[in-house]
């Protein structure tokens, strides 16, 4: 799908502001609420955006612990790989998973409500492929810049 200014704009404010009317939406990309609301669905209905999300206060929630894991498989065959993945998305504390190259093959984000399920979840993983596993577990001490979207404009330009 090509992308023009306008659309563009809609993706940048709705990855801000999900909860904008679309009235107001209209309004600061310069279209008709209908033609507006049209843009927004053909954008979702190509995949471009969604699913919609709330970013949540975890803090004000509940006490957890957060830790970045970096995992590295001494087997690099598919199937190694396919079964630590299938083993990472079996974990809802597991919120992140990606497959990267460099000196490790995997980076997770794990939510643990405290350090002892923290460690329930990497003896788990450690014993997916047994001796074939490395952990190394990071806990995060602070955010200090929390994902809040895309660098669109950064990213694209009349190209794209």
């Amino acid at each position: 799908m090509q992308l023009d200014k306008i659309s563009r704009n809609i993706l940048s404010i709705l990855q801000k502001e999900a909860r904008i009317t679309n009235q107001e939406l209209a309004d600061r990309v310069g279209l008709s609420p209908s033609s507006c609301l049209n843009r927004v669905r053909k954008l979702e209905e190509a995949g471009l955006i969604g699913p919609y999300l709330s970013t949540i206060n975890l803090p004000k929630i509940c006490r957890s612990v957060e830790v970045i894991v970096t995992v590295s498989l001494k087997d690099q065959s598919t199937e190694a790989f396919r079964t630590f993945q299938a083993a990472a998305q079996s974990h809802p504390e597991v919120v992140e998973c990606y497959t990267v190259s460099g000196s490790f093959d995997f980076f997770l984000r794990i939510v643990a409500p405290d350090m002892m399920r923290y460690n329930e979840i990497n003896d788990q993983l450690l014993d997916v492929l047994p001796g074939m596993v490395n952990l190394s577990s990071h806990v995060v001490l602070t955010t200090v810049k929390p994902f809040r979207g895309y660098p669109l404009n950064a990213l694209m330009d009349e190209h794209c």
